[in-house]
């Protein structure tokens, strides 16, 4: 009998979605045949336009007031019962019991945390109607792990690193229930895990610039980059409307201009040092590439912990401002790249681009 696993994900971040679809992709890898998956979201299956406008509403808060977000986090954070906040969700409840009693999964995998609380909460109403199963959550936040993620009933808690596995423990989760795997990128990542090419003095260095948040800072960051002599890509996703500018800023100089790709992995690999958010997915699909990280927006709170990982392993550094972050990167490939390369091989020792797999793996063991 093939093992049934439900995935479930949230759009209001970067880090659930890409987590999700990893997982997705690993078991794909490792048991297409011995294995059923569904990766749903139910928010938006649930509430419709609704969702699109909480989704939308929260990524202007972030990206334009990042600092703000830092009171939401903390408040929830403090919180010691979330029945009460979950039992509003209604509407979703109705749709994770109906996919519960159509699908019959033997492993539930949350990458966002609202779901193994509401699943406590049907299964108290339901104790005799609905198909068992584990429940697996999957941690997508470093160190400033907050505690919506592990007040909750759940069988395995899977936080991306050995440093938020301690801020479990401390918090009193139970070891044998945490497991560090690594955060699931792509699968993708384990096809680069050859050595990465070293800078040298017979060619640029190379810069990935990806553009996920302080979008207003963009162009002028862009024309001070080119100006350096680095070999520059820049990858706006689906922003179109922001090409033109950062082509304007470029000043005729030669630079790669991306869209949306699902070539990230290669990207990475290929490229000397990333400039981006400290967003869940972005740290850790830099960290899985192996590539030195120049972080320029943190959101307050939940992408604090993100920018630490970084920092405090010597793996990268913070650089808010475009003067700084121009900086940083002269800094880098200075004195025979005498920076990066301490970075480069700190980071090196976090990157697990296997985790997918080795995570696919183990939930097809439970």
């Amino acid at each position: 009998m093939k093992k049934r696993i439900l995935i479930l994900t949230a759009s209001f971040g970067e880090g659930h979605n890409s987590a999700a679809r990893g997982i997705r992709d690993g078991l794909a890898r490792v048991a297409a045949a011995d294995a059923e998956i569904e990766l749903r979201d139910l928010f938006p299956e649930a509430y419709g336009a609704l969702n699109e406008i909480v989704r939308r509403t929260y990524l202007a808060v972030i990206n334009r007031w990042p600092s703000s977000w830092g009171y939401v986090y903390r408040w929830l954070d403090g919180i010691t019962n979330f029945d009460e906040r979950f039992e509003r969700f209604s509407r979703v409840k109705q749709r994770f019991t109906h996919v519960i009693q159509r699908f019959q999964p033997h492993v539930i995998v949350s990458t966002f945390p609202a779901y193994p609380h509401l699943l406590r909460q049907i299964l108290e109403t339901n104790p005799e109607g609905l198909h068992r199963c584990k429940s697996v959550v999957v941690i997508t936040d470093s160190i400033t792990v907050n505690a919506v993620w592990y007040r909750c009933d759940a069988d395995y808690f899977l936080p991306p690193n050995e440093q938020s596995a301690v801020v479990l423990r401390t918090a009193g989760v139970a070891p044998e229930k945490i497991k560090t795997f690594g955060f699931p990128v792509s699968p993708k990542f384990a096809d680069f895990m050859q050595d990465r090419q070293l800078p040298s003095s017979d060619s640029e260095p190379r810069v990935l610039y990806m553009i996920h948040a302080a979008t207003r800072r963009a162009p002028e960051l862009v024309r001070r980059l080119a100006g350096l002599g680095i070999d520059l890509t820049v990858t706006i996703g689906r922003a179109e409307k922001l090409g033109p500018a950062i082509e304007e800023a470029s000043g005729g100089r030669k630079i790669k201009i991306v869209g949306w790709t699902d070539e990230l992995p290669r990207m990475l690999h290929d490229s000397d040092v990333l400039i981006g958010k400290a967003g869940g997915a972005t740290v850790q699909e830099t960290i899985a590439g192996g590539c030195p990280m120049i972080i320029n927006h943190v959101v307050s709170g939940q992408e604090e912990g993100n920018a630490r990982l970084i920092v405090e392993t010597n793996s990268g550094v913070i650089a808010r401002s475009p003067r700084e972050v121009v900086a940083q990167v002269q800094r880098a490939f200075a004195d025979d790249a005498k920076q990066w390369r301490k970075w480069a091989a700190n980071i090196s020792k976090l990157s697990r681009p296997r985790a997918s797999l080795d995570i696919a793996e183990f939930l097809m063991s439970l």
